[in-house]
């Protein structure tokens, strides 16, 4: 990773050995790119296709959750200090595939001499010594949504569902902090060290960086079936045994929780079923949980066997974004969240991932992450939970707080 840092263009995708039924590679470095593609949100699922078909290679990147905006006549009028593109992938010239205690490296053509020489310099710069970020003040953390107002807007969101509007909808706040500096790799290593996720990333395009500790997998393509496996429930975890296992237990019992995971699901069978052989749509895992250093967390599991000569990007593009971020039915829910949310969301739930030559792929979904724009000096978390009728704001607010506790401390500290 240290090595990594001289390159404009650098995504690391690590598993942290957490032990999962799918996964290909236990870490996964891809750095330089040959070429890239990079746009906003008009028209991007097909020119990302083109794209895909004319490299016919591995391609790396991002899907901002503002891509809604070309599947549906939706829009993101909301703050954005960010300014990332909407999606970005490239074609890198150097990927290192990791399993187990074997490294496979695949070079470009034009680089293909260079692997003897990397290696050197990778060996010299196993223990790097990270200068601090240069911040004149301690990073101080602003809310773009009070709690008051925060209560507020749940509280309109439980009016919709009583209404009928919708069943469910993920709502989400940011918390920010602006003229700042952040040494990026440092703060994702600490941030990765406190959570050790199963889809962590360092994400660097220029001077956009994701650093992100997501515990969950948006979708996965492994030959012609399709894995998806939406997250909704959580809870806290205790240093005490006892006391973890009580809180453990009490979430899988709990029915707000169940309620959420099960909706979501449904959302997503419907989604696989449009690239899907007729009735190959199954659950594999209903809400089962598992446990993370930070959280519990209520985790389902749905697969289908895909349609013979389906392109990858259309699996993407009619699952995308993934129900367990916006609600149900999805595109009411996404309307709502775009009127009572402050901030556009951007990659914030969105996803990073990769698909290979052979169609392949595999993407996270980008929660439990920092975002942070060097050339804007502004470095943002967002954080959200789903509501539906059960919803109590108070408890809804506190889960915020849960899930943002790594990304404060590691700022803050």
């Amino acid at each position: 990773m240290s090595w990594a840092q001289q390159f404009d263009e650098v995504l690391w995708l690590d598993s942290n050995n957490y032990s999962q039924k799918y996964s290909s590679y236990d870490a996964i470095l891809a750095v330089d790119a040959f070429t890239a593609i990079q746009t906003d949100y008009f028209n991007a699922f097909e020119k990302l296709k083109e794209y895909y078909n004319t490299t016919s290679d591995w391609i790396f990147g991002y899907l901002t959750y503002d891509l809604k905006n070309d599947i549906e006549a939706l829009k993101s009028n909301n703050d954005d200090a960010l300014e990332f593109p909407d999606l970005y992938f490239f074609q890198p010239k150097k990927i290192f595939l990791i399993k187990g205690n074997t490294v496979e490296m695949l070079y470009l053509k034009a680089v293909d001499d260079e692997f003897k020489t990397d290696l050197v310099e990778i060996e010299r710069s196993k223990n790097p010594i990270i200068e601090q970020a240069s911040t004149i003040n301690p990073i101080k953390i602003k809310l773009k949504i009070h709690k008051d107002e925060y209560f507020e807007k749940v509280t309109k969101v439980l009016s919709h569902i009583n209404r009928g509007d919708i069943y469910e909808a993920n709502f989400c706040q940011e918390f920010f902090a602006e003229n700042t500096n952040i040494n990026a790799l440092e703060t994702y290593n600490k941030l990765n060290a406190i959570s050790k996720p199963p889809f962590a990333t360092f994400l660097k395009l220029g001077t956009n960086y994701l650093l992100s500790a997501s515990p969950e997998r948006y979708i996965k393509k492994e030959g012609s079936k399709i894995i998806s496996q939406p997250i909704k429930g959580t809870a806290k975890r205790d240093t005490d045994h006892i006391m973890d296992s009580i809180l453990k237990n009490d979430l899988l019992s709990d029915e707000k929780e169940r309620s959420e995971n099960i909706m979501i699901v449904d959302l997503v069978r419907n989604d696989l079923s449009q690239t899907a052989k007729k009735g190959s749509v199954m659950v594999e895992e209903l809400c089962n949980i598992y446990s993370f250093d930070q959280v519990h967390q209520m985790i389902s599991t749905v697969v289908s066997d895909v349609k013979d000569r389906t392109n990858p990007i259309d699996i993407i593009r009619t699952t995308f974004p993934m129900g367990s971020m916006t609600g149900a039915p999805k595109i009411s829910a996404m309307k709502i969240i775009e009127d009572l949310e402050e901030t556009k969301r951007g990659l914030y739930s969105g996803s990073v991932g990769y698909i290979s030559p052979d169609g392949d792929f595999d993407f996270n979904v980008v929660i439990r992450s920092i975002l942070y724009s060097e050339a804007n000096q502004y470095v943002s978390y967002s954080v959200g939970g789903a509501i539906t009728a059960k919803s109590e704001p108070l408890k809804e607010y506190e889960e915020c707080l849960v899930k943002a506790k790594a990304m404060r401390t590691v700022l803050e500290n």
